[in-house]
C-alpha cells in the first residue's frame, strides 16, 4: 500500500501563490505516477496535474497551464504542486493520489489507487 498526506493549503487572495506538498510512504516503488485532483463544492472531482514517477513527464488541465507546476522528489518521496496567479475558481479541496503501476493515462481518476485526505485551498477575490 501507499499512504499520502497533503499539506500547504490555506486562504490566499487572487493573484497569490500556494505550494501544496504530498508526503508519500509505503510501496512507492510500485507507483506509476502522482496526480493532483480537486473538488469544488457542488462539483465533481477534476484532474489538475500529474507527473510520471520515473520519467518525470508532466500533464496539466488547460485552466492551470502556465500557472501551476507539478514536481516530485524521489529521494524525499514527496510531490509538490506550485500554484501561482491563483484565481477564485481555483478554490477547492485538493487531493494527491498515487497511480497504479504502468498506467495507460495519468489524467483519469481511475488510474489512481491511493488518495490523500485532501487539503483546502480558498482563493478570495
Amino acid at each position: 500500500q501507499v499512504q499520502l498526506v497533503e499539506s500547504g493549503g490555506g486562504l490566499v487572495q487572487a493573484g497569490g501563490s500556494l505550494r501544496l506538498s504530498c508526503a508519500v510512504s509505503g510501496r512507492t516503488s510500485s507507483m506509476g505516477g502522482m496526480g493532483w485532483f480537486r473538488q469544488a463544492p457542488g462539483k465533481e472531482r477534476e484532474f489538475v496535474a500529474a507527473i510520471s514517477w520515473s520519467g518525470g513527464r508532466s500533464y496539466y488541465t488547460d485552466p492551470v497551464k502556465g500557472r501551476f507546476t507539478i514536481s516530485r522528489d524521489h529521494a524525499k518521496n514527496t510531490g509538490s504542486l506550485q500554484m501561482n496567479s491563483l484565481k477564485p475558481e481555483d478554490t477547492a479541496v485538493y487531493y494527491c493520489a498515487s497511480a497504479r503501476p504502468m498506467p495507460l493515462t495519468l489524467v483519469r481518476g481511475s488510474s489512481y489507487e491511493y488518495w490523500g485526505q485532501g487539503t483546502q485551498v480558498t482563493v478570495s477575490s
